[in-house]
């Protein structure tokens, strides 16, 4: 049976004969009324949805809904035996809880208030602390020990207290170490104390850091010692001027050894040593060191390609200190009138340690008219130094010096309205800016045997760098942080 295949047009001359033709004569009454008018039209359709919805919103209601079953609830009793309370309480007071607990000693400490920060509530080791010589030292000497006790049900164990070496000239290397143990025989309890010298560990720690007013400020929010920020300032000090181009926002990251007593950082003495490694972020430019030191050469600070940080010369012959006069056109103070400064003065406390800048020989060491004690320095390329109105000169005249040994203290002497030091720097016997020749002096090169090492030791470096510097800027860093 084939079936007949209608065209368009022949479909609707179908429709207009057939069954369907009213419905299509009054779809093309609409079409023509809505050309003729468009927008009552459209209102009529409106006005009929929204009838349409509240007849719906009529009958909805008006739906039986099925009703829900009625809970069936049962209820049981039932008679629990009673703890013993009595027999628990008498065998948790036969159980021992020991406590540890730390503390570090203040300066207006006793015994009694000790013991109670510590939550010792023993009669007879307070005695034993104040009657045993040994014992008696752990509150002698300087404040900030740090203390460690074992306490059971308010009874003192042992208690360890931490602190500086009996010797001044072994306070970077060692540690004291007190130790008062309770030992019970025969049911009598004895008290024992034992007191030794104990090297510090060194362990590599890391902080972070960013400027907000100073270098300094920023380093004691990282909780960062002075000494490291120190060593901080001296490596970088021939790519910034931290005097000047300090910036708000720079950062820094660095990875230090700290002195520790039984794991816990020291805060006494010199808590750090060297720094290892450090990064300085100063206006978008980014400064990498590392400290490395060649076989049969002293050590220095390399950046992440091997280029030399240490330099000839110093930038400065103080650690960190401001410059109070620089080289330039002045009015004198004691003259009353303008000239040349032919050098760099710096403000400083009278005895802060002066060092040379460079490696050199004593040329004269002694008083000079209104330089007062004066120290001059003779280094190679016919370059010379001059250290002016110091409180103390520690060198003779011949002596060699190297670079940052300690030659003397800042003071007042000679031709000098207050305590600082005048410092000098002469190529040819002619006088030249000080910070110009830092900057522009020659500096150490790796053989290529070192470089290689060096290399290997940048590449597992620089991951804790970076580590730092993105614990910094997701604000998590604290303070320092033990690798």
């Amino acid at each position: 049976m084939e079936i007949p295949v209608l065209t368009s047009n022949k479909l609707i001359s179908a429709i207009e004969s057939g069954p369907l033709a009213p419905i299509l004569k009054s779809a093309r009454a609409f079409q023509a009324a809505a050309n003729r008018h468009p927008r009552r039209v459209s209102a009529a359709v409106l006005a009929l949805m929204a009838g349409s919805a509240v007849t719906a919103f009529g009958v909805a209601p008006l739906t039986a809904l099925p009703e829900a079953a009625t809970p069936e609830i049962k209820e049981w009793t039932e008679s629990l035996p009673l703890p013993e309370l009595p027999t628990q309480l008498a065998r948790l007071d036969e159980q021992s809880l020991s406590l540890f607990r730390t503390e570090v000693t203040r300066q207006a400490d006793t015994v009694d208030t000790l013991l109670r920060r510590l939550g010792v509530d023993d009669a007879a080791a307070a005695q034993f602390l104040r009657s045993d010589n040994v014992a008696a030292t752990a509150l002698q000497g300087r404040a900030g020990k740090l203390v460690q006790a074992t306490v059971t049900n308010g009874q003192l164990d042992r208690l360890i207290v931490r602190g500086p070496a009996a010797s001044n000239d072994q306070w970077d290397t060692h540690f004291t170490r007190l130790t008062i143990e309770r030992e019970v025989t025969n049911g009598a309890a004895t008290w024992r104390a034992r007191q030794e010298q104990v090297p510090l560990a060194v362990t590599p720690q890391l902080a972070s850091g960013t400027i907000q007013s100073s270098l300094y400020q920023a380093a004691d929010d990282a909780k960062v010692p002075d000494s490291v920020t120190n060593q901080i300032a001296e490596i970088f000090s021939s790519d910034i001027d931290f005097r000047r181009e300090l910036r708000k926002g720079d950062a820094f990251s660095v990875i230090y050894e700290a002195h520790t007593a039984d794991g816990e950082p020291i805060t006494w003495g010199a808590s750090a040593g060297r720094v290892l490694a450090a990064r300085f972020i100063n206006k978008d430019t980014t400064h990498d060191a590392v400290w490395f030191q060649e076989a049969g050469r002293k050590g220095a600070y390399f950046d992440s390609n091997g280029r030399s940080k240490t330099r000839a010369f110093l930038a400065s012959p103080l650690a960190f200190s401001r410059v109070t006069s620089g080289f330039a056109m002045r009015f004198h103070p004691i003259l009353q009138s303008w000239r040349a400064h032919l050098g760099v003065d710096y403000g400083a406390p009278t005895g802060t340690p002066v060092r040379s800048v460079g490696d050199a020989t004593v040329f004269f060491a002694g008083q000079q008219n209104g330089y007062g004690n004066v120290i001059q320095l003779q280094h190679a390329g016919n370059r010379m130094t001059v250290y002016a109105h110091l409180s103390r000169i520690d060198v003779r005249r011949g002596q060699h010096v190297e670079q940052g040994q300690l030659i003397g203290a800042v003071g007042a002497t000679g031709w000098a309205t207050g305590p600082h030091l005048h410092f000098e720097f002469k190529v040819n016997g002619q006088h030249v800016d000080p910070m110009i020749i830092a900057r522009a002096s020659e500096s150490l090169q790796l053989s290529p045997v070192a470089l290689g090492q060096f290399r290997q030791m940048v590449g597992t470096i620089t991951p804790r760098l970076n580590a730092a510097g993105e614990l910094q800027t997701a604000g998590a860093q604290s303070g320092p942080r033990f690798e």
